[in-house]
């Protein structure tokens, strides 16, 4: 019977819209119940990076920490990383990747989301006119619905979107 994961991130989900701090919480463990979390940009780079203490070897236990950003990121989309340090080498080992959206990055201040059904002849500018007063705003449409729209020229009735508020 296999056992349970070193650590799972329980918030954020994958492509979760997510604020400025981020809330991460889960539950782990880790060689003296130490291991770490960061985040990144879309292209990469590092915005912010914490260690995490719960639990302890053999022991598992409730995590939550708020990752403050410093602002809108660079990028709309990124990544959440918790993982381990290597006792014998310092590599990173047991890596968990969530992608996640940044809200701040696609409307700032961010408060949230509304839902959206798509309705035949719905086009992310014309949601975007309805929703922001301006149809060039339909990247930010695109970018926090980009976990269902591959293309955005190709959004469907009934797809219920994530309108960035």
């Amino acid at each position: 019977m296999p056992g349970f994961l070193p650590f799972t991130v329980r918030q954020p989900q994958p492509f979760d819209l997510v604020d400025d701090p981020v809330g991460v919480c889960g539950v782990g463990t880790g060689f003296e119940g130490v291991f770490e979390a960061r985040i990144r940009d879309g292209n990469n780079n590092e915005l912010v990076q914490m260690t995490i203490n719960a639990g302890g070897t053999g022991t598992w236990a409730n995590f939550h920490l708020d990752m403050s950003l410093g602002g809108p990121p660079p990028t709309p989309q990124g990544t959440l990383e918790v993982y381990e340090l290597s006792a014998r080498d310092g590599s990173e080992i047991e890596k968990i990747i969530v992608p996640i959206t940044f809200g701040p990055a696609l409307l700032n201040p961010y408060r949230g989301f509304a839902q959206y059904t798509v309705v035949g002849g719905d086009t992310p500018s014309a949601i975007a006119q309805q929703w922001y007063g301006n149809a060039n705003s339909w990247t930010r449409v695109y970018e926090a619905n980009r976990n269902q729209i591959t293309n955005p020229n190709l959004i469907f009735p009934g797809q219920v979107l994530r309108i960035p508020q």
